[in-house]
Protein backbone atom coordinates (compact mmCIF):
# COMPACT_ATOMS: atom_id res chain seq x y z
CA UNK A 1 0.00 0.00 0.00
CA UNK A 2 1.32 3.43 -0.93
CA UNK A 3 1.75 5.58 2.19
CA UNK A 4 0.62 9.21 2.21
CA UNK A 5 2.15 12.22 3.91
CA UNK A 6 0.01 14.93 5.53
CA UNK A 7 0.05 17.20 2.48
CA UNK A 8 -1.29 14.30 0.40
CA UNK A 9 -3.84 13.61 3.14
CA UNK A 10 -5.03 17.20 2.79
CA UNK A 11 -5.52 16.72 -0.94
CA UNK A 12 -7.44 13.49 -0.32
CA UNK A 13 -9.74 15.22 2.19
CA UNK A 14 -10.46 17.93 -0.38
CA UNK A 15 -11.52 15.17 -2.76
CA UNK A 16 -13.87 13.70 -0.13
CA UNK A 17 -15.71 17.00 0.10
CA UNK A 18 -15.23 18.24 -3.46
CA UNK A 19 -13.88 21.54 -2.14
CA UNK A 20 -10.57 23.37 -2.37
CA UNK A 21 -11.05 24.89 1.09
CA UNK A 22 -12.53 22.50 3.67
CA UNK A 23 -13.97 23.86 6.94
CA UNK A 24 -14.13 21.81 10.13
CA UNK A 25 -17.93 21.61 10.29
CA UNK A 26 -20.65 23.61 8.56
CA UNK A 27 -24.42 23.01 8.46
CA UNK A 28 -26.34 21.51 5.57
CA UNK A 29 -29.64 23.13 4.59
CA UNK A 30 -31.56 21.05 2.08
CA UNK A 31 -35.02 20.69 3.62
CA UNK A 32 -37.72 23.03 4.87
CA UNK A 33 -35.41 25.60 6.47
CA UNK A 34 -36.35 28.54 4.23
CA UNK A 35 -40.03 27.65 4.25
CA UNK A 36 -40.30 27.47 8.02
CA UNK A 37 -38.22 30.62 8.61
CA UNK A 38 -40.37 32.49 6.09
CA UNK A 39 -43.45 31.27 7.95
CA UNK A 40 -42.23 33.07 11.07
CA UNK A 41 -41.65 36.25 9.06
CA UNK A 42 -45.12 36.06 7.53
CA UNK A 43 -46.76 35.40 10.90
CA UNK A 44 -44.56 37.97 12.69
CA UNK A 45 -43.96 35.37 15.40
CA UNK A 46 -40.20 35.79 15.57
CA UNK A 47 -39.66 36.26 19.30
CA UNK A 48 -40.07 34.06 22.39
CA UNK A 49 -43.50 32.56 21.62
CA UNK A 50 -44.82 30.75 18.57
CA UNK A 51 -45.89 27.47 17.06
CA UNK A 52 -42.38 26.42 16.05
CA UNK A 53 -41.18 26.63 19.65
CA UNK A 54 -43.98 24.30 20.67
CA UNK A 55 -43.19 21.94 17.79
CA UNK A 56 -39.48 22.02 18.57
CA UNK A 57 -39.91 21.16 22.23
CA UNK A 58 -42.27 18.32 21.37
CA UNK A 59 -39.79 16.93 18.82
CA UNK A 60 -36.82 17.16 21.19
CA UNK A 61 -38.71 15.37 23.95
CA UNK A 62 -39.61 12.61 21.49
CA UNK A 63 -36.06 12.25 20.13
CA UNK A 64 -34.54 12.12 23.62
CA UNK A 65 -37.31 9.97 25.12
CA UNK A 66 -37.95 12.51 27.86
CA UNK A 67 -41.17 14.08 29.05
CA UNK A 68 -40.21 17.73 28.57
CA UNK A 69 -37.90 20.00 26.61
CA UNK A 70 -37.19 23.70 27.04
CA UNK A 71 -35.63 25.67 24.16
CA UNK A 72 -32.92 28.18 25.10
CA UNK A 73 -30.76 30.80 23.38
CA UNK A 74 -27.65 28.60 23.61
CA UNK A 75 -26.25 25.51 25.26
CA UNK A 76 -24.22 27.45 27.83
CA UNK A 77 -27.31 29.23 29.16
CA UNK A 78 -29.16 25.92 29.19
CA UNK A 79 -26.42 24.35 31.32
CA UNK A 80 -26.26 27.35 33.63
CA UNK A 81 -30.00 27.21 34.25
CA UNK A 82 -30.16 23.41 34.54
CA UNK A 83 -27.54 23.53 37.30
CA UNK A 84 -29.57 26.14 39.15
CA UNK A 85 -32.75 24.09 38.84
CA UNK A 86 -31.14 20.97 40.34
CA UNK A 87 -30.02 23.06 43.32
CA UNK A 88 -26.51 24.38 42.67
CA UNK A 89 -25.84 27.50 44.74
CA UNK A 90 -22.97 29.92 45.10
CA UNK A 91 -20.00 28.57 47.03
CA UNK A 92 -20.82 24.93 46.25
CA UNK A 93 -18.99 22.46 44.00
CA UNK A 94 -19.83 20.69 40.76
CA UNK A 95 -17.82 17.67 39.62
CA UNK A 96 -17.03 17.65 35.91
CA UNK A 97 -14.15 16.89 33.56
CA UNK A 98 -11.23 19.08 32.51
CA UNK A 99 -11.29 17.75 28.94
CA UNK A 100 -14.24 19.76 27.66
CA UNK A 101 -15.23 22.95 25.88
CA UNK A 102 -14.99 25.95 28.18
CA UNK A 103 -18.78 26.41 28.29
CA UNK A 104 -19.03 23.50 30.73
CA UNK A 105 -16.82 25.16 33.32
CA UNK A 106 -18.16 28.64 32.57
CA UNK A 107 -21.74 27.56 33.28
CA UNK A 108 -20.64 26.31 36.68
CA UNK A 109 -18.82 29.58 37.37
CA UNK A 110 -21.87 31.62 36.32
CA UNK A 111 -23.66 30.03 39.29
CA UNK A 112 -20.80 31.17 41.55
CA UNK A 113 -19.90 27.52 42.09
CA UNK A 114 -16.53 25.77 41.87
CA UNK A 115 -15.73 23.11 39.24
CA UNK A 116 -13.89 20.01 40.42
CA UNK A 117 -12.16 18.07 37.65
CA UNK A 118 -11.93 14.27 37.50
CA UNK A 119 -10.25 12.27 34.75
CA UNK A 120 -11.79 10.90 31.55
CA UNK A 121 -11.68 7.45 30.00
CA UNK A 122 -9.19 7.13 27.16
CA UNK A 123 -11.66 5.51 24.77
CA UNK A 124 -14.80 7.64 25.33
CA UNK A 125 -12.97 10.90 26.15
CA UNK A 126 -15.79 11.43 28.67
CA UNK A 127 -15.85 11.29 32.45
CA UNK A 128 -14.36 8.12 33.89
CA UNK A 129 -16.63 6.29 36.35
CA UNK A 130 -13.53 4.83 37.98
CA UNK A 131 -12.02 8.29 38.49
CA UNK A 132 -15.32 9.65 39.81
CA UNK A 133 -15.69 6.77 42.27
CA UNK A 134 -12.10 7.13 43.47
CA UNK A 135 -12.52 10.87 44.02
CA UNK A 136 -15.74 10.46 45.99
CA UNK A 137 -14.35 7.65 48.14
CA UNK A 138 -11.32 9.76 49.01
CA UNK A 139 -12.87 13.18 49.48
CA UNK A 140 -16.65 12.94 49.91
CA UNK A 141 -18.85 12.36 52.94
CA UNK A 142 -22.62 12.23 53.17
CA UNK A 143 -24.30 14.46 55.76
CA UNK A 144 -28.00 15.09 56.43
CA UNK A 145 -27.83 18.26 54.33
CA UNK A 146 -26.04 16.68 51.36
CA UNK A 147 -22.71 15.30 50.17
CA UNK A 148 -19.67 17.36 51.15
CA UNK A 149 -16.03 17.60 50.12
CA UNK A 150 -13.97 16.79 53.22
CA UNK A 151 -11.01 18.78 51.86
CA UNK A 152 -12.85 22.05 51.15
CA UNK A 153 -15.94 21.75 53.34
CA UNK A 154 -18.17 22.64 50.39
CA UNK A 155 -21.32 20.79 49.37
CA UNK A 156 -20.97 18.78 46.15
CA UNK A 157 -24.16 19.99 44.49
CA UNK A 158 -24.07 18.27 41.08
CA UNK A 159 -22.06 16.23 38.60
CA UNK A 160 -21.70 17.18 34.91
CA UNK A 161 -20.32 14.41 32.66
CA UNK A 162 -19.73 15.34 29.02
CA UNK A 163 -20.30 13.31 25.84
CA UNK A 164 -17.19 14.58 24.02
CA UNK A 165 -17.57 14.95 20.23
CA UNK A 166 -20.84 13.02 20.43
CA UNK A 167 -19.19 9.88 21.86
CA UNK A 168 -21.23 8.48 24.75
CA UNK A 169 -19.36 8.37 28.04
CA UNK A 170 -20.17 5.59 30.51
CA UNK A 171 -23.11 7.62 31.73
CA UNK A 172 -25.03 4.62 33.08
CA UNK A 173 -22.19 3.81 35.48
CA UNK A 174 -21.82 7.47 36.44
CA UNK A 175 -25.53 7.69 37.24
CA UNK A 176 -25.28 4.64 39.52
CA UNK A 177 -22.31 6.12 41.40
CA UNK A 178 -23.97 9.51 41.85
CA UNK A 179 -27.16 7.89 43.11
CA UNK A 180 -25.12 6.24 45.87
CA UNK A 181 -23.78 9.67 46.87
CA UNK A 182 -27.06 11.60 46.41
CA UNK A 183 -25.56 13.86 43.75
CA UNK A 184 -27.82 15.00 40.87
CA UNK A 185 -26.51 14.69 37.32
CA UNK A 186 -26.80 17.34 34.64
CA UNK A 187 -25.77 15.61 31.44
CA UNK A 188 -23.73 17.80 29.09
CA UNK A 189 -24.95 16.33 25.81
CA UNK A 190 -24.22 19.55 23.90
CA UNK A 191 -22.51 17.62 21.10
CA UNK A 192 -24.46 14.37 21.28
CA UNK A 193 -27.97 14.81 19.90
CA UNK A 194 -28.78 11.52 18.17
CA UNK A 195 -26.23 9.47 20.11
CA UNK A 196 -27.32 6.73 22.50
CA UNK A 197 -26.04 4.08 24.90
CA UNK A 198 -27.84 0.74 24.94
CA UNK A 199 -30.63 2.39 22.92
CA UNK A 200 -31.16 5.09 25.56
CA UNK A 201 -30.65 8.58 24.09
CA UNK A 202 -28.03 11.07 25.20
CA UNK A 203 -29.58 13.63 27.52
CA UNK A 204 -32.08 11.23 29.09
CA UNK A 205 -29.88 9.70 31.81
CA UNK A 206 -29.50 12.53 34.31
CA UNK A 207 -31.86 14.78 36.23
CA UNK A 208 -31.51 17.10 33.26
CA UNK A 209 -29.78 16.90 29.89
CA UNK A 210 -28.44 19.85 27.93
CA UNK A 211 -27.91 20.31 24.17
CA UNK A 212 -26.32 22.95 21.95
CA UNK A 213 -27.55 23.94 18.48
CA UNK A 214 -24.71 26.27 17.61
CA UNK A 215 -23.85 26.59 13.92
CA UNK A 216 -21.22 23.84 14.15
CA UNK A 217 -23.45 21.16 15.69
CA UNK A 218 -25.08 18.22 13.86
CA UNK A 219 -28.31 20.25 13.68
CA UNK A 220 -28.43 23.99 14.19
CA UNK A 221 -30.70 26.91 14.94
CA UNK A 222 -27.85 29.35 14.33
CA UNK A 223 -27.54 29.88 18.05
CA UNK A 224 -29.56 27.81 20.44
CA UNK A 225 -29.72 25.17 23.12
CA UNK A 226 -32.18 23.14 25.14
CA UNK A 227 -32.82 21.41 28.44
CA UNK A 228 -34.57 18.04 28.49
CA UNK A 229 -35.87 16.24 31.57
CA UNK A 230 -38.21 13.52 32.76
CA UNK A 231 -39.13 15.74 35.70
CA UNK A 232 -41.95 17.92 34.42
CA UNK A 233 -41.85 20.23 37.44
CA UNK A 234 -38.13 20.91 36.93
CA UNK A 235 -38.65 21.55 33.22
CA UNK A 236 -41.50 23.95 33.98
CA UNK A 237 -39.27 25.77 36.46
CA UNK A 238 -36.52 26.07 33.85
CA UNK A 239 -38.99 27.44 31.30
CA UNK A 240 -40.34 29.96 33.83
CA UNK A 241 -36.85 31.17 34.77
CA UNK A 242 -35.78 31.36 31.13
CA UNK A 243 -38.63 33.78 30.37
CA UNK A 244 -37.51 36.39 32.95
CA UNK A 245 -39.55 34.62 35.67
CA UNK A 246 -42.59 36.77 35.00
CA UNK A 247 -45.51 35.74 37.21
CA UNK A 248 -48.65 34.65 35.38
CA UNK A 249 -50.96 37.61 34.72
CA UNK A 250 -52.95 38.83 31.75
CA UNK A 251 -51.07 42.09 31.42
CA UNK A 252 -49.12 43.14 34.52
CA UNK A 253 -45.38 42.69 34.97
CA UNK A 254 -44.93 40.98 38.31
CA UNK A 255 -41.78 39.15 39.40
CA UNK A 256 -41.02 37.28 42.61
CA UNK A 257 -37.60 35.79 41.78
CA UNK A 258 -34.65 36.69 39.57
CA UNK A 259 -35.11 35.31 36.07
CA UNK A 260 -33.15 35.22 32.81
CA UNK A 261 -33.79 36.24 29.23
CA UNK A 262 -32.73 32.81 27.94
CA UNK A 263 -35.71 31.77 25.79
CA UNK A 264 -35.01 30.72 22.19
CA UNK A 265 -36.80 32.90 19.61
CA UNK A 266 -39.46 31.26 17.44
CA UNK A 267 -37.42 32.37 14.40
CA UNK A 268 -34.52 30.12 15.43
CA UNK A 269 -36.88 27.33 16.46
CA UNK A 270 -38.29 27.28 12.91
CA UNK A 271 -34.82 26.68 11.48
CA UNK A 272 -34.17 23.93 14.01
CA UNK A 273 -37.49 22.19 13.34
CA UNK A 274 -36.47 21.83 9.71
CA UNK A 275 -33.03 20.59 10.72
CA UNK A 276 -34.49 17.96 13.04
CA UNK A 277 -36.47 16.56 10.11
CA UNK A 278 -33.06 15.84 8.54
CA UNK A 279 -31.39 14.38 11.64
CA UNK A 280 -31.35 10.75 10.52
CA UNK A 281 -30.08 11.71 7.06
CA UNK A 282 -27.36 13.86 8.62
CA UNK A 283 -26.27 11.02 10.89
CA UNK A 284 -26.13 8.62 7.94
CA UNK A 285 -24.17 11.10 5.82
CA UNK A 286 -21.61 11.55 8.57
CA UNK A 287 -21.43 7.80 9.15
CA UNK A 288 -20.49 7.35 5.46
CA UNK A 289 -17.87 10.06 5.83
CA UNK A 290 -16.39 8.16 8.78
CA UNK A 291 -16.18 5.03 6.60
CA UNK A 292 -14.37 7.07 3.93
CA UNK A 293 -11.90 8.24 6.55
CA UNK A 294 -11.38 4.65 7.67
CA UNK A 295 -10.19 3.76 4.18
CA UNK A 296 -8.12 6.89 3.78
CA UNK A 297 -6.34 6.74 7.14
CA UNK A 298 -5.13 3.20 6.49
CA UNK A 299 -2.52 4.92 4.32
CA UNK A 300 -1.38 7.32 7.04
CA UNK A 301 1.29 6.39 9.58
CA UNK A 302 1.07 7.50 13.18
CA UNK A 303 -2.63 8.43 13.16
CA UNK A 304 -5.41 6.28 14.63
CA UNK A 305 -9.09 6.87 13.94
CA UNK A 306 -11.07 6.76 17.19
CA UNK A 307 -13.97 4.32 17.07
CA UNK A 308 -17.26 4.62 18.97
CA UNK A 309 -17.46 2.70 22.26
CA UNK A 310 -19.34 -0.60 22.45
CA UNK A 311 -23.15 -0.58 22.81
CA UNK A 312 -23.40 2.96 21.53
CA UNK A 313 -24.94 4.65 18.53
CA UNK A 314 -22.69 7.60 17.73
CA UNK A 315 -24.00 10.64 15.87
CA UNK A 316 -20.55 10.99 14.19
CA UNK A 317 -20.51 14.70 14.98
CA UNK A 318 -16.74 15.26 14.79
CA UNK A 319 -14.38 12.66 13.37
CA UNK A 320 -11.53 12.33 15.84
CA UNK A 321 -8.04 10.85 15.49
CA UNK A 322 -5.34 10.13 18.02
CA UNK A 323 -1.75 10.68 16.95
CA UNK A 324 1.14 8.55 18.18
CA UNK A 325 2.98 11.60 19.57
CA UNK A 326 2.60 15.32 20.08
CA UNK A 327 5.12 15.87 17.29
CA UNK A 328 2.93 13.94 14.86
CA UNK A 329 -0.14 15.85 16.07
CA UNK A 330 1.56 19.19 15.52
CA UNK A 331 2.76 18.16 12.06
CA UNK A 332 -0.75 17.04 11.10
CA UNK A 333 -2.31 20.28 12.31
CA UNK A 334 0.26 22.45 10.54
CA UNK A 335 0.19 20.60 7.21
CA UNK A 336 -3.60 20.39 6.91
CA UNK A 337 -4.29 23.98 7.93
CA UNK A 338 -1.56 25.29 5.62
CA UNK A 339 -3.16 23.34 2.77
CA UNK A 340 -6.69 24.69 3.23
CA UNK A 341 -8.09 21.86 5.34
CA UNK A 342 -9.26 22.99 8.77
CA UNK A 343 -8.31 20.63 11.59
CA UNK A 344 -8.30 21.40 15.28
CA UNK A 345 -6.62 20.06 18.43
CA UNK A 346 -8.70 19.08 21.42
CA UNK A 347 -9.46 21.82 23.94
CA UNK A 348 -6.89 22.86 26.51
CA UNK A 349 -7.64 21.22 29.83
CA UNK A 350 -9.73 23.54 31.98
CA UNK A 351 -7.25 23.65 34.85
CA UNK A 352 -4.62 24.97 32.43
CA UNK A 353 -6.68 28.14 32.02
CA UNK A 354 -6.05 30.98 34.49
CA UNK A 355 -9.63 31.22 35.81
CA UNK A 356 -9.74 27.51 36.72
CA UNK A 357 -6.10 26.77 37.57
CA UNK A 358 -6.75 26.61 41.32
CA UNK A 359 -9.69 24.21 41.09
CA UNK A 360 -9.37 20.80 42.70
CA UNK A 361 -8.46 17.98 40.32
CA UNK A 362 -7.23 14.42 40.31
CA UNK A 363 -4.16 13.16 38.44
CA UNK A 364 -5.78 13.68 34.99
CA UNK A 365 -3.67 10.87 33.50
CA UNK A 366 -5.88 10.18 30.47
CA UNK A 367 -6.90 13.80 29.97
CA UNK A 368 -3.28 14.96 29.83
CA UNK A 369 -2.46 12.19 27.36
CA UNK A 370 -5.39 13.02 25.09
CA UNK A 371 -4.72 16.77 25.23
CA UNK A 372 -1.42 16.19 23.46
CA UNK A 373 -2.63 13.70 20.83
CA UNK A 374 -6.20 14.43 19.67
CA UNK A 375 -7.13 16.09 16.36
CA UNK A 376 -10.58 16.68 14.87
CA UNK A 377 -10.89 16.27 11.10
CA UNK A 378 -13.40 18.02 8.80
CA UNK A 379 -16.78 16.42 9.51
CA UNK A 380 -19.48 18.39 7.67
CA UNK A 381 -22.40 16.37 6.33
CA UNK A 382 -22.44 15.97 2.55
CA UNK A 383 -25.45 16.47 0.30
CA UNK A 384 -27.64 13.59 -0.80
Amino acid sequence: MTRLDFAELSAAIKQLFGQDQVPLHVPLFQGNEKKYVNDTLDSQQISSTGSYLDQLESSLAEITQTSSAVAMVNGTSALQLALQVVGVKGGEEVITQALTFIATANAIAYNQAYPVFVDVDADTMGMSPRALKAFLEEFAEIKPSGTYNKLTGRRIAACVPVHSFGFMCRIDEIVAICQEWNIPIVEDAAEALGSSLNNKPAGSFGSMGVFSFNGNKIVTSGGGGAIVSNNTADADKARFLSMTARDSHAFEYNYSVTGYNFRMPNFNAALLCAQLEQLEFLKESKKKLYADYQSLLQKIDGVELIAPPNNTDWNHWLVTVKCESKAVRDALLQATNENGVVTRPVWKLMHHLPMFENCQKDGQHNARHLEELIVNLPSSPRKA
